[in-house]
């Protein structure tokens, strides 16, 4: 399955910053490939904003479906305020591969349960509009073997079905190309071998 996640990094995260009655939001987003990664940013915004009240976080570190890579933490705020609204949020954006981390400044003015949660949730929400993304394509690792005559036409071919390789081992006999084949579409590489040798 298919489908977008952020193209911003962990050490670029996309920023965004919300006022509500003197205290401010300041929300990082950036694309993952595991929970450790979301913890990466995690640690990043705490270290950043080392004077912050809170840190308040949510993540899905898979597929926008996802329900068992998934996290949220309201790091101190009263329970149910902040991660799981923002999570809530990720969770309606389509997008997979995800983690957000909001930091708290305190403004001297309490929000109540409800404008909290409300300020958390609109802090993720505008993040998400300004966020930059790509498409995320599952893939499985396969090896093909050419001849030298046939690696040129080989990756022509494998650009064309949206494969990447990741490595070309080159031997006596020719080439053995590592890729990483999208999960969505067969491997057939007996068109492959069509193409590069018309006449076997």
């Amino acid at each position: 399955m298919r489908y977008l996640m952020p193209s911003a990094s962990i050490d670029a995260p996309c920023q965004n910053t919300l006022e509500i009655q003197k205290s401010r939001f300041i929300a990082w987003c950036a694309g993952i490939d595991s929970v450790a990664d979301a913890e990466a940013l995690i640690a990043r915004a705490r270290q950043y904003y080392p004077d912050a009240s809170h840190h308040c976080s949510a993540y899905i570190a898979g597929a926008p479906t996802e329900d068992r890579a998934i996290g949220f933490s309201d790091d101190g705020e009263p329970g149910g305020t902040a991660g799981r609204p923002m999570y809530q949020v990720l969770a309606g954006s389509g997008l997979g591969r995800i983690a957000c981390v909001v930091t708290r400044y305190f403004g001297g003015t309490k929000l109540g349960t409800g404008g909290l949660a409300r300020a958390y949730a609109q802090s993720v929400s505008d993040a998400l509009a300004e966020l930059p993304t790509r498409l995320y394509i599952p893939r499985r690792r396969i090896t093909v073997n050419v001849s030298f005559a046939g690696e040129q036409p080989a990756r022509h071919w494998l650009a064309q079905h949206e494969a990447e390789i990741v490595q070309a081992d080159y031997h006596a006999e020719g080439v053995a190309l590592v890729v990483d084949w999208p999960l969505d579409s067969e491997a057939d590489l007996a068109r492959l071998d069509a193409q590069i040798n018309p006449d076997a």
